[in-house]
Order: structure tokens, then C-alpha cells, then sequence
């Protein structure tokens, strides 16, 4: 291929460690930072993924080269610049190969959910205009198809795996299209960092999700935001476990360009049944998740030690407990200090080797990580950090540290990022991270985009919070609280994360607006579901009058993304819970 061979074929061999910044990083797209980073180090492996029984590799030159020959096929197909074109695949290369190939030509990727429904899928290309459509399966495949029958159809339809049944161009056919992978990187230079490069479709744990219009240079701002913090932690040449689904904006941003930018090799998750066995087999030197997974591994923890009893269980809460005296006090006296390097050795050594022993951040991510929580993990030795974000803002826009962990906040805005309250408590945020707006919604636009004093524009991120010593402190939704019969305003937010901290209490949903007290909806977690009022009168201990829970039913499913309760991010969709349980709810007031 002598067309290619100035890209990738130089063979040079790179130094095991070399640094992740290098100079002439001024790169205004993402496929030309990948092609940048593909003719630097073609031989290095990019990407990590199960198949055929065994873990293969992608690396850097030949995830090009494929990018290359997508992007001229698409291009020969008629896709345009400005053509949304809807992704809809499981994490696997193919994802980023087309993601990168549609961005290439000037296109916008329009990510969404595998477990997207039918009307789901048909909102999305309604509003997007999307007209063609790249998925995975033939069982997705004919998802889209079905739902593009209620917009007007589907121009082109590529599916990845051979699609029997279901009218799709072949994923071979579009890889092995002839194309002219320098010529294609010499455009990717000059797509401009103002460029929309995809439209991000908020999961809607309330009401219809919209299109977050995202440029190339909002994802480039989170790299630049991150990059220092990230060569400090020592990252490059080591694994990062993706394990949320690349159509979420923290992992199309983070795990698909950020973190491989830096130098890390990212490796897809098998599933949430196999993530136990990976932390140990590949070892990962940075993970993230929603804080329900850290739940779900605290109980089964905390359930292994129970079983265990006797000392290991004696110094097990020995060494959580001087580890939370670390962390809040008061200091550890002299024969606490004593114990404290046996029980590293004998206790949280061996809890980080479970998880790889080589982790450098565990990062929370999705939603409210409760200060209890993260203590657990941080108290034996794991390095569980919270960062907050949205969509409309790259979307990462502040993280704690390893080395300046305050748990209790969601850390310092990124570099880049300036951050301030307004005068009703609402945290607004400003910098190159910003979206352009929302999708074909200048009303909602207008709403969250908005000038200040000076003129500048600011989004208005409908989250409640302080800034205490420069670190952002998430307390509250702008628009989510419970005004009760009586007047009190109650954060559900608050109450929802108090009863799921509770080792007894898996999910909850708590209800009152216009009502003369609280009450609540919850799912007992495995096996508890005996202990569950206990753990009610132990958070009601917690809180004052106006918000304790008066009265709670058990739901009598689990909340689920095959049941529409919950985002493909294990959010609760509160909005459909309280609509679906409305009559059971009501029946506690009488």
C-alpha cells in the first residue's frame, strides 16, 4: 500500500515510555490529533478487545489505515459535511473506527444507546435529521430500521457484522475501500477546532433527551484540562478498563481520544459480570464508573468479610476504621501508628491487589458519589476520586486528585475552566469546554447558555453549589427539589443518596411535592430486604423533621434499563418511577 506507507509503515521503535506531550500538539480536530498520534507511534497498541476466545490488539497505524478507508467509502456513499450520521454500537474498535472515519469528512457523529428502544431511536433521528445510520448487529440493525420507518427511512445503512435479513452494507466492503490514508490526513489538519464534530443526546432522566452540539474544540479543552494532572499520575504505556458505554459523553470524550491521546492503552470490558476478573487479569492503572458499581463492589465486599469472620474480619474493620481516622480524624495516636503498616500488609494490600494492584485513580463519574462511599475505598487503599461534568460541557469539567483527594467535593474546575454561583446558588461555567447549544432548540439554548455581567457567555448547569477554596461543591439540582404541603423545600438528590448509601438499600426514589411529608420508594438490596426499615430510622436519625421519610413501600421490581427506570448510565429515571408507582405513592398518605 505505497499510498499509506509515509503514514504508518516507518517501523521507527518508540521508546517504551515516552512522554505524552510532546512538542507541536496544536492540533484543532480530533481525527488530526489521531493521525498526528498515528504517525508518531504506528507500532504502539491502541486499543484492547475481546474476540474469538482471546484478547487482540489494535494499534495506532492500522486503527488509521481503517479510519481511512471507512471515511473514503462514506464519502463515495454521499455523506456530506454537516450529514449526521447515528452510531449505534457496543464498545469494540469498529465504534471508534467510524467515529473518527464520519468526523474525517466533516460529518457529525450522532452516538446512542444500544439499549435504546424503538421510539427512542426515532426520536433521535427525528431531531437529528440523520439519514444514515452505522451499527454493530443485525439485531440493532433492524432496531434502526424499524425506527427510521416512522422518520421518512434511511438513506445508508452499514452494519459491522454480516447482517442476514436486514438490508445493510457490509463493514468488509467499507474497510477495504481503496483510499489515500496521507491525503486524508492532510484535511483532518485543516478541519477547523469550531467545527461541530457530534451531537450528544442526554440520556433524559427526565424528559426528552435533546442534542448536545459538541466541537472539536470542547473535547480538545478536556484534553488540555486533564493532560498536566495525567502525566503526573504516570499513566502512559499502562491500561485504562473502559467500561461505560462509548455513546456517553465522559467515555466518547475520555476513553475514546483523552486517555489514548496520553499514551494509555485502552481495553474494553468484557461486561459487568467479568469486571471483577479483569481488574486482576489486566491489571488496570485507571478505571471509571458510576457510583452504583462502587456500591454493588462495597456490599460484596463487605458480604465476604461477614462470611469470612473471626480475625480477618476483626482486622479488616480495624484497618477501614484507622484508615477513615486518616482521612477525618481525629490523628492516630502512637499504638494506632504502630498497627497501621502490619494492617497495610496484611489487609488493604490485599484489597488492592483484587483490583490489580497497580491502580492510579479509580474516577466516579455519572452522579453524586456519597462522602461514605469513597471513604470506604479510600480508607483501604484505593484511590476513588469524584469529577463532575455534563454533556454540555466537553464533558468533564472538575476532578479531585489522587494526591489532593477532598471527597467531600467534586474538586478544582479543570485548567481552562473558569467556574462561578450566581446569585440563586446555580454553579455557571465558562471556557472552551462549553457547547455551541442544543440541537435545532434555540428556547432551551438560550436558557442554558446565557451572558453575564461582562458579557461573556456562561452555562447555567442547573446544578446547586459552593465554591470553598477553589474546589466545586455539588449540593443540589436547580430544579429537582420537593416543595411539600407545608412549603419546606427538600432535595431529593440528598435523601435518595442517604438511603442508598445504607447497605441495605440498593435503589430509592423518594416523593412529596405538595404533600405533607416525604416518603419513599426502594428496592432492598440482594437479601436485605428484611432490614430494610432499619435502615430507614438510621438515615431519618440523620436528618431533621421536614425531611425525614414518614412512610416507604418495597418496589416490586428493581430499577432497570429494560424496564425504562434506568439510563443506559444507571441513572434513575425519577420523572418515570414517580409516574409509574403514582397510585402505590399516593396510598401512603392515607
Amino acid at each position: 500500500m505505497p499510498e499509506t506507507e509515509a503514514l504508518t509503515r516507518s517501523r521507527m521503535a518508540d521508546p517504551p515510555r515516552r512522554p505524552a506531550r510532546q512538542a507541536g500538539e496544536d492540533w484543532t480536530s480530533l481525527p488530526g490529533m489521531l493521525f498526528a498520534l498515528a504517525r508518531r507511534h504506528p507500532d504502539r497498541p491502541m486499543l484492547r478487545y475481546w474476540r474469538d476466545g482471546a484478547w487482540q490488539r489494535l494499534r495506532w497505524g492500522d486503527f488509521v489505515l481503517q479510519v481511512a478507508h471507512v471515511a473514503a467509502w462514506l464519502r463515495q456513499q454521499g455523506i456530506a459535511p454537516g450529514d449526521r450520521v447515528l452510531l449505534v454500537s457496543e464498545n469494540r474498535p469498529e465504534w471508534n473506527v467510524a467515529d473518527a472515519a464520519i468526523m474525517a469528512i466533516g460529518a457529525v457523529t450522532v452516538p446512542t444507546y444500544t439499549t435504546n428502544t424503538i421510539a427512542d431511536h426515532a426520536h433521535v433521528l427525528r431531531d437529528s435529521g440523520a439519514r444514515a445510520a452505522i451499527t454493530s448487529t443485525p439485531a440493532l440493525a433492524a432496531r434502526v430500521t424499524e425506527a427510521a420507518a416512522q422518520t421518512g427511512g434511511l438513506d445508508l445503512l452499514l452494519c459491522m457484522e454480516a447482517a442476514e435479513g436486514v438490508r445493510a452494507r457490509s463493514w468488509a466492503e467499507a474497510v477495504a475501500h481503496p483510499a489515500d490514508a496521507a491525503m486524508l490526513m492532510a484535511e483532518v489538519e485543516q478541519i477547523p477546532a469550531g467545527r461541530l464534530a457530534c451531537l450528544i443526546y442526554t440520556s433524559g432522566t427526565g424528559g426528552a433527551p435533546r442534542g448536545v452540539m459538541l466541537p472539536h474544540r470542547a473535547m480538545l479543552a478536556n484534553r488540555a484540562g486533564v493532560s498536566g494532572l495525567l502525566e503526573r499520575l504516570g499513566v502512559d504505556g499502562l491500561p485504562y478498563l473502559s467500561f461505560l458505554p462509548l455513546s456517553h459523553s465522559y467515555e466518547h470524550t475520555v476513553g475514546c481520544y483523552l486517555l489514548p491521546s496520553m499514551g494509555m492503552e485502552v481495553v474494553y470490558s468484557r461486561g459487568a459480570d467479568r469486571l471483577a476478573a479483569e481488574f486482576e487479569e489486566i491489571r488496570p492503572a485507571v478505571v471509571t464508573a458510576v457510583p452504583r458499581l462502587f456500591e454493588v463492589l462495597r456490599a460484596k465486599m463487605l458480604a465476604q468479610i461477614e462470611k469470612q469472620g473471626g480475625l480477618r474480619r476483626q482486622l479488616f474493620e480495624r484497618a477501614l476504621a484507622q484508615g477513615l481516622r486518616r482521612l477525618d480524624g481525629p490523628p492516630l495516636g502512637p499504638m494506632a501508628r504502630l498497627l497501621d503498616p502490619p494492617l497495610d500488609r496484611l489487609v488493604r494490600e490485599k484489597v488492592r491487589s483484587r483490583f490489580g494492584g497497580r491502580l492510579k485513580a479509580l474516577v466516579s463519574g455519572g452522579a453524586r458519589l456519597d462522602p461514605d462511599l469513597s471513604g470506604f475505598f479510600i480508607a483501604l487503599g484505593l484511590p476513588l476520586i469524584q469529577g463532575y461534568g455534563q454533556s454540555e460541557a466537553g464533558p468533564v469539567i472538575s476532578v479531585n486528585l489522587p494526591w489532593d483527594n477532598h471527597r467531600h467535593t467534586v474538586g478544582p474546575p479543570l485548567a481552562g475552566v473558569s467556574a462561578r454561583i450566581a446569585p440563586d446558588g446555580e454553579l455557571l461555567i465558562r471556557g472552551d469546554l462549553v457547547m455551541d447549544g442544543y440541537w435545532n432548540n434555540p428556547a432551551a439554548t438560550a436558557e442554558a447558555l446565557r451572558s453575564g455581567p461582562e458579557g461573556a457567555t456562561w452555562l447555567h448547569t442547573g446544578d446547586v453549589g459552593r465554591i470553598e477554596a477553589g474546589r466545586i461543591i455539588i449540593t443540589d439540582r436547580k430544579r429537582d427539589f420537593i416543595k411539600t404541603l407545608g412549603g419546606d423545600m427538600v432535595s431529593p438528590a440528598k435523601l435518595e443518596g442517604l438511603l442508598m448509601a445504607e447497605p441495605e438499600i440498593a435503589q430509592a426514589v423518594v416523593a412529596g411535592e405538595g404533600k405533607p411529608g416525604i416518603v419513599a420508594l426502594l428496592v432492598p438490596a440482594e437479601g436485605m430486604a428484611d432490614r430494610v426499615a432499619a435502615a430507614v430510622s438510621r438515615v431519618n436519625g440523620r436528618l431533621s423533621t421536614i425531611e425525614r421519610i414518614r412512610r416507604w413501600m418495597p418496589a416490586p421490581v428493581a430499577f432497570s434499563v429494560e424496564n425504562g427506570l434506568l439510563t443506559p448510565t444507571m441513572k434513575v429515571r425519577r420523572r418515570a418511577v414517580l409516574e409509574r408507582y403514582a397510585g402505590a405513592l399516593e396510598a401512603l398518605y392515607r
